[in-house]
């Protein structure tokens, strides 16, 4: 596939049970979150024509939870969200493309670390240096298998965002010489989210083959061996610091309590999340004992957001077991513009049948933080107000 900006063409190529121990994942966390503080502390990321960046960059791969508005430059894509109501509590109102009604857990935990939202792939032009402080790959409809997420027509699938990782990283070289390349990607943090769509938009569909194919402990399986495949690409083109976003309790979704018969959470599904995160977890420890300077762990989203949903009141909410956006939960889900949003938006703990609420993402950044800097060692210090990207030219659009 091929994508087309104002100044070049760039080239992303498609290659083709146990609850997880909390107290050693979140360990492993605050071991990579202090190890970035001091790399960040201790070193500039130097661009074309000597000016300095300093934070950490960061690269973001994931789904329409991490997705910042790549699906906005996909014409025919039916995974987008640049409309009303979408981004109503966004600066300004505007629909950025986020899937919620303001900014994403990715966003809020930027501003922790003191630096803007990495920008769009999409909206991006290597030809300037913007791309060198760090790139959202994430895309609506993404999953860890390709097929996932195939009736969204256009999108970027995980092999396709690491293929575009690649383009970014030849632009970097050519910019900054191989070595300091080499030393931005080793030292940078790679945020990855992504395993939702697999089940939701695959393995939980009827119609989809995979739920039909396989048992269960047979998808984990494909996942995990599909994942092993991409972590390890990723690792040679660089990626040492890699923070893997869990899987939420997926049951207790508003698309999927719409399917049980009392409302409540569905338990099977919530139980394929843990075992998900369980395979996840010992993949990743296995990679941090076999691929030298690999620090990969596992960011446990599942019990953050179970909080929220089984407590709403004393974590500030009032609405946990539907959306705020009223939305048809059995058919689309998304909050389109003739849909009735809720008057108070920061009651609810979703926005609509699938993504949390800003307010939501906030206390799931304010948790997830928490447990990743909870530490004798220095972390980062949160810094508020952190600028936005700059305003680039819109590229045109590629179709998947």
């Amino acid at each position: 596939m091929q994508i087309s900006t104002n100044t070049q063409t760039l080239v992303c190529v498609l290659r083709s049970g146990s609850t997880v121990p909390k107290q050693q994942a979140m360990a492993a966390l605050r071991a990579l979150v202090v190890g970035i503080a001091i790399v960040a502390a201790a070193a500039h990321y130097w661009v074309a024509g000597g000016t300095a960046t300093k934070g950490p960059v960061t690269y973001v791969f994931g789904d329409s939870m991490s997705d910042v508005g790549n699906n906005n430059y996909f014409q025919l894509s039916l995974a987008r969200s640049n409309y009303p109501w979408y981004g109503i509590d966004y600066p300004n109102g505007v629909a950025t493309g986020r899937f919620t009604n303001g900014r994403t857990i990715g966003d809020y935990m930027a501003a922790k670390f003191g630096i803007p939202p990495p920008p769009p792939f999409l909206s991006l032009s290597l030809a300037d240096d913007d791309f060198l402080a760090g790139v959202n790959f994430a895309s609506g409809g993404a999953g860890i298998l390709n097929e996932t997420g195939v009736y969204f027509v256009e999108y970027f699938s995980f092999d396709e965002q690491i293929s575009c990782f690649e383009t970014v990283k030849r632009a970097m070289i050519a910019k900054i010489g191989k070595e300091a390349a080499e030393e931005t990607v080793n030292a940078a943090m790679f945020q990855i989210g992504l395993g939702s769509n697999d089940y939701i938009n695959n393995f939980l569909q009827p119609f989809m083959a995979d739920g039909t194919t396989y048992t269960h402990d047979q998808f984990i399986r494909l996942l995990v061996a599909t994942l092993d495949r991409q972590l390890k690409r990723l690792y040679g083109l660089g990626a040492r610091k890699v923070a893997f976003n869990g899987l939420p309790p997926l049951g207790c979704i508003p698309s999927q309590r719409v399917k049980s018969a009392t409302g409540e959470c569905i338990a099977q599904v919530n139980s394929y999340a843990v075992q998900f995160n369980a395979a996840a977890k010992k993949l990743l420890d296995g990679m941090n004992a076999r691929l030298p300077g690999a620090q990969m762990a596992l960011a446990d989203c599942y019990s953050v957001v179970k909080e929220l949903i089984d407590h709403p009141q004393r974590n500030g909410f009032t609405t946990s077991d539907t959306s705020c956006c009223g939305v048809d939960t059995k058919v689309g889900g998304l909050c389109l513009p003739d849909s009735t949003p809720c008057r108070d938006r920061k009651a609810y703990v979703f926005w609509d049948a699938y993504h949390t609420s800003d307010a939501a993402n906030r206390v799931i950044a304010d948790r997830l933080w928490a447990g990743m800097t909870t530490a004798s060692a220095p972390a980062p210090a949160p810094r508020s107000g952190a600028p936005g990207p700059a305003a680039v030219p819109a590229p045109s659009p590629r179709r998947a």
